[in-house]
């Protein structure tokens, strides 16, 4: 079951003709009036054909804020999935039903049509924020869109229930379709018509809104690398560690050999020796390079420091380097002291995040059946 909501704020000149395709497609039609102060009321308020929903106070709260409220009565009343356009005059219903045939085929994914960005018409600050938009998109959910700012899209409604959305206004696009795709819901674009009349309305103010975006971008990137980097990280190390073609123990063997070779006083050169070794015992690759790359900034400290300690204690010499006392000769005999005690420390470690991983996998295995 599809519905259409429709957010309108001050579309006096447009809003009853796009209601009117609109009926032609789907049989009920939601329409949020969002505080308008022109004859959008008294234009709406007569017709018995659509749902009106309009704020008791009559103020202007966003079009995020209209859309919520739109898609909520849509999901209140049992419908599946919402189609929702903008009611300037831009969008043809008549791509409506390429939104029900695309739904059809990837059913419970969220769809954004994608306007024609080179086409003639095309606003070129529309252009450039679309781009800006799609980079970030991909930023924060490692997934490509060709137009994420379309507001011609169709939510499905049930993939979305439960989820708490926090911005009101235009900036609500951009969160939805990111959360959406943490959610492992499929957010993908097909191609539709556009059109930019003259006497178009338009609410987007460039400076205050795209601010909005802005901020609310640097909270979902941040977030992205806190929650859902690791999230992907480790279902792709579930679905590595519970393929039923290759033994739990050698997968354990390419996670700690991988681990050993990040730690391996050979920097620069690790990928390169790591994927060497795999191919020729036939390692798991994608195991080896994944696990070959964990000396990152962060844990890097804690490499040096346990090489130089595990060196210290097999050549009884103090971990810690006095810059006070530091010559050349000192130098050379520290630097030493961390090659040898690496190459001990490194295939220890490594044989504690192997074993550890093959417990993990048989533990997974376990719960899987």
């Amino acid at each position: 079951m599809i519905t259409a909501v429709l957010p309108t704020y001050n579309n006096e000149k447009t809003i009853m003709k796009v209601i009117d395709d609109v009926l032609k497609y789907v049989d009920n039609v939601i329409v949020v009036n969002d505080g308008s102060t022109d004859s959008t009321h008294k234009l709406l308020s007569p017709r018995q054909d659509i749902i009106l929903i309009e704020y008791p106070d009559g103020k202007n709260r966003g079009k995020g804020y209209a859309l919520k409220m739109g898609l909520r009565e849509a999901s209140r009343m049992g419908y599946d999935y919402a189609i929702s356009m903008d009611t300037d005059g831009q969008h043809f219903a008549s791509d409506i039903p390429a939104f029900i045939d695309a739904i059809g085929k990837e059913p419970d994914s969220l769809i954004i049509g994608a306007r024609n960005l080179h086409a003639d018409g095309m606003p070129g600050k529309n252009t450039f924020a679309n781009r800006f938009s799609n980079f970030w998109f991909k930023v924060e959910t490692l997934h490509t869109l060709s137009d994420s700012q379309s507001g011609f899209r169709l939510y499905p409604l049930k993939r979305l229930e439960g989820m708490k959305f926090f911005t009101p206004r235009y900036e609500f696009e951009v969160e939805i379709i990111v959360r959406a795709a943490w959610r492992d819901i499929k957010v993908w674009n097909i191609p539709i018509n556009v059109i930019y009349p003259e006497d178009r309305v338009s609410h987007f103010r460039p400076l205050r809104d795209f601010t909005r975006i802005s901020i609310l971008n640097t909270f979902l990137v941040a977030f992205a690398f806190i929650y859902y980097y690791p999230k992907v990280a480790w279902k792709w190390l579930k679905k590595e560690l519970t393929r039923t073609d290759e033994s739990n123990c050698r997968k354990a063997v390419a996670i700690g050999f991988g681990t050993m070779m990040s730690m391996m006083p050979v920097w620069g050169f690790q990928m390169v020796i790591a994927l060497f070794f795999a191919h020729l015992f036939r390692l798991n690759k994608a195991l080896v390079l994944a696990f070959s790359n964990i000396s990152l900034p962060p844990v890097i400290p804690f490499i040096l420091w346990g090489s130089l300690w595990t060196g210290g204690l097999i050549l009884n010499q103090p971990t810690l380097i006095s810059i006070d006392s530091l010559t050349i000769d000192s130098a050379l005999q520290s630097f030493w002291q961390y090659v040898l005690g690496a190459i001990v420390f490194a295939p220890l470690c490594g044989g504690v995040v192997g074993l550890s991983s093959y417990l993990i996998s048989r533990l997974i295995g376990r719960h899987d059946e």
